[in-house]
Protein backbone atom coordinates (compact mmCIF):
# COMPACT_ATOMS: atom_id res chain seq x y z
CA UNK A 1 0.00 0.00 0.00
CA UNK A 2 1.28 3.28 -1.00
CA UNK A 3 0.32 5.83 1.39
CA UNK A 4 0.51 9.84 0.41
CA UNK A 5 0.16 12.67 2.64
CA UNK A 6 0.07 16.47 1.51
CA UNK A 7 0.74 18.78 4.53
CA UNK A 8 1.82 22.39 3.16
CA UNK A 9 2.73 23.75 7.03
CA UNK A 10 6.22 24.70 6.99
CA UNK A 11 7.05 23.90 10.19
CA UNK A 12 6.58 19.91 9.24
CA UNK A 13 9.48 17.54 9.54
CA UNK A 14 8.48 14.16 9.12
CA UNK A 15 5.02 11.86 8.65
CA UNK A 16 4.65 8.65 9.92
CA UNK A 17 1.98 5.48 9.38
CA UNK A 18 0.35 4.97 13.03
CA UNK A 19 -0.89 1.42 12.22
CA UNK A 20 -2.08 -1.47 14.62
CA UNK A 21 -1.22 -4.26 12.87
CA UNK A 22 2.56 -4.65 13.45
CA UNK A 23 5.07 -3.69 15.54
CA UNK A 24 6.11 -0.93 15.63
CA UNK A 25 2.89 0.51 15.80
CA UNK A 26 4.26 3.95 14.34
CA UNK A 27 5.98 3.45 11.09
CA UNK A 28 7.20 3.31 8.75
CA UNK A 29 7.96 6.90 8.29
CA UNK A 30 7.01 8.76 5.08
CA UNK A 31 9.66 10.04 3.19
CA UNK A 32 9.76 13.31 1.40
CA UNK A 33 8.92 13.66 -2.39
CA UNK A 34 8.40 17.58 -3.16
CA UNK A 35 6.00 19.94 -3.21
CA UNK A 36 4.91 19.38 0.37
CA UNK A 37 4.01 15.93 -0.48
CA UNK A 38 5.26 12.57 1.65
CA UNK A 39 5.20 9.20 0.57
CA UNK A 40 5.17 5.78 2.43
CA UNK A 41 5.03 1.47 1.39
CA UNK A 42 3.49 -0.36 3.95
CA UNK A 43 2.73 -4.28 3.20
CA UNK A 44 -0.90 -5.03 2.98
CA UNK A 45 -1.32 -6.94 6.08
CA UNK A 46 -3.62 -10.11 6.15
CA UNK A 47 -7.17 -7.93 6.24
CA UNK A 48 -9.68 -6.70 4.43
CA UNK A 49 -9.82 -3.52 6.63
CA UNK A 50 -7.09 -1.24 7.26
CA UNK A 51 -7.59 1.33 10.17
CA UNK A 52 -4.91 4.35 10.24
CA UNK A 53 -3.46 7.74 11.14
CA UNK A 54 -0.46 10.17 10.33
CA UNK A 55 1.60 11.40 13.46
CA UNK A 56 3.55 14.66 12.45
CA UNK A 57 6.85 15.84 13.83
CA UNK A 58 7.24 19.82 14.16
CA UNK A 59 10.29 21.48 13.80
CA UNK A 60 9.73 22.96 17.68
CA UNK A 61 9.68 19.25 18.36
CA UNK A 62 6.15 18.97 18.82
CA UNK A 63 4.08 16.17 17.35
CA UNK A 64 0.36 15.69 15.97
CA UNK A 65 -1.83 12.67 15.20
CA UNK A 66 -4.34 13.57 12.51
CA UNK A 67 -6.51 11.57 9.76
CA UNK A 68 -5.92 11.16 6.64
CA UNK A 69 -7.22 14.33 4.74
CA UNK A 70 -7.55 12.70 1.56
CA UNK A 71 -9.64 9.88 2.56
CA UNK A 72 -13.03 10.57 4.06
CA UNK A 73 -14.16 6.92 4.93
CA UNK A 74 -13.77 6.64 9.02
CA UNK A 75 -14.14 3.81 11.91
CA UNK A 76 -14.89 5.33 15.63
CA UNK A 77 -13.17 4.00 18.55
CA UNK A 78 -13.07 5.37 21.82
CA UNK A 79 -10.13 6.81 22.03
CA UNK A 80 -10.90 8.84 18.62
CA UNK A 81 -11.71 8.40 15.22
CA UNK A 82 -9.48 6.60 12.30
CA UNK A 83 -9.11 6.68 8.86
CA UNK A 84 -10.38 3.61 7.21
CA UNK A 85 -9.66 1.30 4.05
CA UNK A 86 -11.99 -1.17 2.56
CA UNK A 87 -10.43 -3.24 0.11
CA UNK A 88 -12.24 -5.38 -2.33
CA UNK A 89 -13.19 -8.45 -0.43
CA UNK A 90 -14.81 -6.25 2.31
CA UNK A 91 -18.35 -6.97 2.97
CA UNK A 92 -19.84 -5.10 5.61
CA UNK A 93 -23.38 -6.56 7.58
CA UNK A 94 -26.48 -6.29 5.88
CA UNK A 95 -28.11 -4.90 9.19
CA UNK A 96 -26.46 -2.08 8.78
CA UNK A 97 -28.87 -0.71 6.16
CA UNK A 98 -32.00 -2.18 8.04
CA UNK A 99 -34.68 0.37 9.87
CA UNK A 100 -36.32 -1.82 12.54
CA UNK A 101 -38.85 -0.79 15.21
CA UNK A 102 -36.58 0.37 18.07
CA UNK A 103 -37.11 -1.21 21.23
CA UNK A 104 -37.40 0.14 24.71
CA UNK A 105 -34.14 1.66 26.60
CA UNK A 106 -33.94 2.20 30.19
CA UNK A 107 -31.26 3.35 32.19
CA UNK A 108 -30.33 1.57 35.52
CA UNK A 109 -27.91 2.15 38.43
CA UNK A 110 -27.09 -0.83 40.33
CA UNK A 111 -25.50 -0.21 43.97
CA UNK A 112 -23.01 -2.80 44.45
CA UNK A 113 -21.65 -3.83 47.82
CA UNK A 114 -19.52 -6.72 46.15
CA UNK A 115 -17.81 -3.54 44.10
CA UNK A 116 -18.41 -0.47 47.12
CA UNK A 117 -20.33 1.71 44.50
CA UNK A 118 -23.05 2.50 41.74
CA UNK A 119 -22.31 0.35 38.69
CA UNK A 120 -24.25 1.92 35.87
CA UNK A 121 -25.97 0.41 32.64
CA UNK A 122 -28.73 0.52 30.43
CA UNK A 123 -31.67 -2.17 29.72
CA UNK A 124 -32.60 -2.66 26.15
CA UNK A 125 -36.12 -4.61 25.30
CA UNK A 126 -36.79 -6.02 21.86
CA UNK A 127 -40.05 -3.32 20.03
CA UNK A 128 -43.39 -4.93 21.42
CA UNK A 129 -42.81 -6.72 24.41
CA UNK A 130 -44.07 -6.36 27.86
CA UNK A 131 -41.96 -5.42 31.02
CA UNK A 132 -44.33 -8.59 32.81
CA UNK A 133 -43.24 -10.63 29.83
CA UNK A 134 -40.20 -13.63 30.81
CA UNK A 135 -37.35 -13.06 27.86
CA UNK A 136 -33.99 -14.36 27.27
CA UNK A 137 -31.38 -11.82 28.18
CA UNK A 138 -27.90 -10.89 26.81
CA UNK A 139 -25.06 -9.33 29.34
CA UNK A 140 -23.08 -7.25 27.41
CA UNK A 141 -19.75 -5.76 28.89
CA UNK A 142 -18.89 -2.44 27.80
CA UNK A 143 -22.20 -2.11 25.96
CA UNK A 144 -22.80 1.17 25.98
CA UNK A 145 -19.58 1.59 23.97
CA UNK A 146 -20.48 -1.71 21.98
CA UNK A 147 -23.85 0.42 21.32
CA UNK A 148 -22.12 3.70 20.34
CA UNK A 149 -19.16 2.09 17.70
CA UNK A 150 -20.44 -0.64 16.75
CA UNK A 151 -24.20 -0.80 16.53
CA UNK A 152 -25.04 -3.22 18.94
CA UNK A 153 -29.12 -2.45 19.63
CA UNK A 154 -29.46 -1.62 15.86
CA UNK A 155 -28.10 -5.21 15.20
CA UNK A 156 -30.09 -6.85 17.91
CA UNK A 157 -33.40 -5.03 16.32
CA UNK A 158 -32.69 -5.98 13.12
CA UNK A 159 -32.15 -9.77 13.72
CA UNK A 160 -35.28 -9.79 15.99
CA UNK A 161 -37.14 -8.51 13.42
CA UNK A 162 -36.39 -10.77 10.29
CA UNK A 163 -36.83 -13.24 12.80
CA UNK A 164 -33.38 -14.74 13.27
CA UNK A 165 -33.49 -13.75 17.28
CA UNK A 166 -36.35 -14.21 19.42
CA UNK A 167 -38.03 -11.37 21.19
CA UNK A 168 -35.42 -10.79 23.93
CA UNK A 169 -33.65 -8.13 26.67
CA UNK A 170 -30.22 -6.76 26.87
CA UNK A 171 -28.10 -5.00 29.56
CA UNK A 172 -25.03 -2.97 29.09
CA UNK A 173 -22.26 -2.54 31.83
CA UNK A 174 -20.46 0.09 31.97
CA UNK A 175 -17.45 -0.54 33.88
CA UNK A 176 -16.64 2.33 36.49
CA UNK A 177 -13.37 0.47 37.01
CA UNK A 178 -12.27 -1.58 33.83
CA UNK A 179 -8.63 -2.66 35.08
CA UNK A 180 -10.08 -3.91 37.94
CA UNK A 181 -13.50 -5.24 37.33
CA UNK A 182 -12.65 -7.19 34.17
CA UNK A 183 -8.95 -8.71 35.13
CA UNK A 184 -10.71 -12.05 36.75
CA UNK A 185 -11.91 -10.15 39.61
CA UNK A 186 -13.96 -12.26 42.07
CA UNK A 187 -15.63 -9.79 43.36
CA UNK A 188 -17.15 -8.48 39.69
CA UNK A 189 -18.17 -11.80 39.66
CA UNK A 190 -20.34 -12.02 42.32
CA UNK A 191 -21.53 -8.67 41.35
CA UNK A 192 -23.13 -10.01 38.25
CA UNK A 193 -24.81 -13.42 39.39
CA UNK A 194 -26.04 -11.61 42.37
CA UNK A 195 -26.73 -8.09 41.83
CA UNK A 196 -26.74 -7.17 38.38
CA UNK A 197 -29.32 -9.96 37.50
CA UNK A 198 -31.69 -9.30 40.12
CA UNK A 199 -31.20 -5.23 39.06
CA UNK A 200 -32.83 -6.58 35.49
CA UNK A 201 -35.01 -8.37 36.74
CA UNK A 202 -37.07 -5.70 38.65
CA UNK A 203 -37.26 -3.59 34.87
CA UNK A 204 -38.24 -6.42 33.20
CA UNK A 205 -38.52 -10.34 33.31
CA UNK A 206 -35.98 -12.47 32.06
CA UNK A 207 -36.20 -16.29 31.77
CA UNK A 208 -35.76 -18.18 34.59
CA UNK A 209 -33.75 -20.60 33.39
CA UNK A 210 -29.63 -19.92 33.26
CA UNK A 211 -29.65 -20.70 29.44
CA UNK A 212 -31.86 -18.37 28.38
CA UNK A 213 -28.68 -15.52 29.80
CA UNK A 214 -25.86 -15.01 27.23
CA UNK A 215 -22.68 -12.86 27.51
CA UNK A 216 -21.03 -10.46 25.44
CA UNK A 217 -17.73 -9.35 25.58
CA UNK A 218 -14.33 -7.97 23.91
CA UNK A 219 -11.05 -7.66 24.92
CA UNK A 220 -11.31 -7.97 28.86
CA UNK A 221 -14.50 -8.34 28.60
CA UNK A 222 -14.49 -11.36 26.98
CA UNK A 223 -12.08 -12.75 29.89
CA UNK A 224 -14.14 -11.52 32.29
CA UNK A 225 -17.12 -13.54 31.44
CA UNK A 226 -15.57 -16.67 30.89
CA UNK A 227 -14.12 -16.24 34.33
CA UNK A 228 -17.49 -15.24 35.64
CA UNK A 229 -19.34 -18.70 34.23
CA UNK A 230 -16.32 -20.82 35.83
CA UNK A 231 -16.89 -18.96 39.30
CA UNK A 232 -21.11 -19.41 38.80
CA UNK A 233 -21.66 -21.75 36.64
CA UNK A 234 -25.01 -21.68 36.52
CA UNK A 235 -24.96 -17.70 35.60
CA UNK A 236 -24.67 -18.34 31.65
CA UNK A 237 -25.97 -20.17 29.15
CA UNK A 238 -23.59 -19.43 26.54
CA UNK A 239 -20.93 -16.51 26.07
CA UNK A 240 -19.55 -15.05 23.19
CA UNK A 241 -15.91 -14.01 23.56
CA UNK A 242 -14.47 -11.34 21.35
CA UNK A 243 -10.57 -10.79 21.22
CA UNK A 244 -10.02 -12.13 24.80
CA UNK A 245 -7.35 -11.24 26.81
CA UNK A 246 -6.11 -14.58 27.46
CA UNK A 247 -2.69 -13.24 28.71
CA UNK A 248 -0.53 -16.38 29.53
CA UNK A 249 2.76 -15.65 31.48
CA UNK A 250 5.69 -13.18 30.46
CA UNK A 251 3.05 -12.16 27.82
CA UNK A 252 2.40 -8.63 29.64
CA UNK A 253 4.32 -6.29 31.73
CA UNK A 254 3.59 -7.56 35.25
CA UNK A 255 1.60 -5.65 37.34
CA UNK A 256 -1.20 -6.98 40.30
CA UNK A 257 -3.94 -7.30 37.39
CA UNK A 258 -2.14 -8.91 35.23
CA UNK A 259 -0.57 -11.58 36.87
CA UNK A 260 -4.30 -12.31 38.59
CA UNK A 261 -5.43 -12.88 34.89
CA UNK A 262 -2.31 -15.03 34.33
CA UNK A 263 -3.03 -17.09 37.25
CA UNK A 264 -6.76 -17.71 35.84
CA UNK A 265 -5.60 -18.54 32.07
CA UNK A 266 -3.26 -20.73 33.55
CA UNK A 267 -5.83 -22.60 35.60
CA UNK A 268 -8.57 -22.98 32.49
CA UNK A 269 -5.54 -24.19 30.26
CA UNK A 270 -4.62 -27.21 32.57
CA UNK A 271 -8.24 -28.38 33.51
CA UNK A 272 -8.43 -31.55 32.02
CA UNK A 273 -12.46 -31.73 31.99
CA UNK A 274 -15.14 -28.85 33.59
CA UNK A 275 -18.67 -30.06 35.05
CA UNK A 276 -20.52 -27.16 33.47
CA UNK A 277 -19.67 -26.79 29.95
CA UNK A 278 -21.70 -24.55 28.34
CA UNK A 279 -21.86 -23.31 24.49
CA UNK A 280 -18.88 -20.59 23.40
CA UNK A 281 -18.37 -19.12 20.48
CA UNK A 282 -15.10 -16.65 20.06
CA UNK A 283 -13.67 -14.43 17.54
CA UNK A 284 -10.21 -13.17 17.20
CA UNK A 285 -8.48 -11.10 14.80
CA UNK A 286 -6.09 -12.05 12.03
CA UNK A 287 -3.43 -9.68 12.99
CA UNK A 288 -4.34 -9.99 16.68
CA UNK A 289 -0.79 -9.99 19.16
CA UNK A 290 -3.46 -12.04 21.50
CA UNK A 291 -4.83 -15.20 18.81
CA UNK A 292 -2.13 -17.43 19.69
CA UNK A 293 -3.49 -17.22 23.07
CA UNK A 294 -6.89 -17.44 22.29
CA UNK A 295 -6.31 -20.29 19.80
CA UNK A 296 -4.78 -21.97 22.95
CA UNK A 297 -7.73 -21.40 25.29
CA UNK A 298 -10.61 -22.32 22.64
CA UNK A 299 -9.27 -25.56 22.96
CA UNK A 300 -8.59 -26.31 26.14
CA UNK A 301 -12.33 -25.53 26.60
CA UNK A 302 -13.04 -28.18 23.76
CA UNK A 303 -10.78 -30.58 25.40
CA UNK A 304 -13.21 -30.10 28.30
CA UNK A 305 -16.06 -30.38 26.79
CA UNK A 306 -17.26 -27.12 25.90
CA UNK A 307 -18.98 -26.74 22.83
CA UNK A 308 -16.91 -24.11 21.61
CA UNK A 309 -15.34 -22.61 18.03
CA UNK A 310 -13.21 -20.40 17.43
CA UNK A 311 -13.56 -17.75 14.44
CA UNK A 312 -10.42 -16.30 12.94
CA UNK A 313 -11.82 -12.81 11.36
CA UNK A 314 -10.04 -11.09 8.41
CA UNK A 315 -9.39 -7.60 10.57
CA UNK A 316 -8.05 -6.27 14.11
CA UNK A 317 -8.70 -5.37 17.53
CA UNK A 318 -11.28 -2.69 17.12
CA UNK A 319 -14.96 -2.02 17.37
CA UNK A 320 -15.60 -2.76 13.78
CA UNK A 321 -14.02 -6.45 13.70
CA UNK A 322 -16.02 -6.92 16.52
CA UNK A 323 -19.37 -5.46 15.16
CA UNK A 324 -18.94 -7.67 11.85
CA UNK A 325 -18.54 -10.68 13.31
CA UNK A 326 -21.68 -10.91 14.96
CA UNK A 327 -23.76 -11.88 11.84
CA UNK A 328 -23.58 -14.80 11.79
CA UNK A 329 -21.50 -16.12 14.53
CA UNK A 330 -23.09 -14.15 18.06
CA UNK A 331 -26.88 -14.71 16.11
CA UNK A 332 -26.37 -18.26 15.67
CA UNK A 333 -25.24 -18.98 19.07
CA UNK A 334 -28.14 -17.18 20.63
CA UNK A 335 -30.64 -18.49 18.28
CA UNK A 336 -29.05 -22.42 19.18
CA UNK A 337 -28.93 -21.65 22.90
CA UNK A 338 -32.33 -20.26 22.82
CA UNK A 339 -34.33 -22.35 20.42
Amino acid sequence: MTFRFLQGHAGTESVSLVQEVADPRTGPALSPVGGGSWEGVFLRPDVDRFEYRFELGYSGGGHEMVLDPANPLRAPGAFGERSVIEFPDYEPPAWLTAEPRPGDVRELDVPSRFLGEVQPSVVWSAAGTAPQSPLPLLVALDGPEFARFSGLLQMLEAEVARGALPPMRAVLCQPTRRDEHYTASPEFAQYLAHELIPAVERLGAIAPQGRFRAGLGASLGGLALLHAHRSSPELFGALFLQSSSFFQRGSQPGSGHVERIESFVTEVLGEPSWHDPIPIAMTCGTVERNLENNRQAAAALVRQGYPAALHVVRDAHNWIAWRDAWTPHLVDLLAKAWS
